[in-house]
């Protein structure tokens, strides 16, 4: 069976340290009230999200409002006037855990909600990486994760992109390219893998940001690609690798 690898920080930690892949990664730190204040003072706003986790659980978005914070947890959105005020609420969500906080990108917008790309990367049976998918994910309204299973809605990455660019099937061209980069790389990293699924951002200026590594993406979001080829390809790679 494939590998998987549940830590975000040490997935992250392999996209940084690949050259071709570092620029694609937003600043991601170990979460310490230093750590969180040094990025909100910089970026204005930053996700937290856990260590170890799936199905976008656990993911808030921290913002300087005003003079003071906020943050917002699901639809609930709560204001702080002091940052030792906005610390304490979080730790107190977190309960322990080990939380990453990375900066925020503005996501792009469909229909007046975000979303965000996952690209499927497999091994082949000939044992090459091979990107083999690319799907669009919308948030429910209201919402700051877009995954499917927080109530999103799968949408053709090429009908996101259309809307924001003259040419999306380069843009998906630099997304594949990207995608069969970050699989080398987590290969290397951690021998076993044979799949990764990337949670891609795009910024207002189309550029693409790496937010997340996953090593047992569900492979059924893509039954809604409307091309029936794509989902069948996914399914015949992973019976290839299960069996090594």
């Amino acid at each position: 069976m494939p590998r998987y690898v549940g830590s975000k920080w040490r997935k992250t930690v392999v996209m940084r340290s690949s050259a071709p892949l570092a620029g694609y990664v937003p600043d991601t730190a170990k979460m310490t009230a230093a750590a969180l204040l040094e990025r909100l003072n910089r970026y204005g706003m930053v996700y937290v999200k856990p260590d170890r986790g799936m199905h976008g659980n656990g993911v808030m978005r921290v913002e300087r409002s005003g003079g003071g914070y906020r943050y917002q947890a699901g639809k609930r959105i709560r204001r702080f006037d002091r940052f030792a005020a906005l610390y304490g609420s979080l730790k107190a969500r977190t309960r322990g855990r080990r939380y990453l906080v990375q900066k925020g990108i503005h996501l792009l917008e469909y229909d007046g909600r975000k979303f965000d790309l996952r690209v499927m990367v497999q091994l082949s049976p000939a044992k090459k990486w091979e990107t083999t998918g690319i799907i669009g994910r919308v948030a429910a309204k209201n919402k700051i994760v877009t995954n499917f299973h927080g109530g999103g809605k799968i949408v053709t990455a090429e009908t996101l992109l259309r809307a924001h660019s003259a040419e999306p099937a380069a843009k998906l061209q630099t997304l594949a390219k990207l995608g069969v980069q970050a699989g080398a790389a987590m290969q290397r990293a951690f021998p076993g893998v044979c799949v990764i699924g990337l949670d891609i951002a795009l910024d207002r200026a189309l550029r693409p940001y790496i937010l997340e590594v996953n090593t047992a993406p569900d492979p059924y979001i893509f039954r809604k690609h409307p091309d029936p080829r794509v989902f069948r390809k996914i399914m015949r790679y992973a019976r290839a690798y299960a069996k090594r």
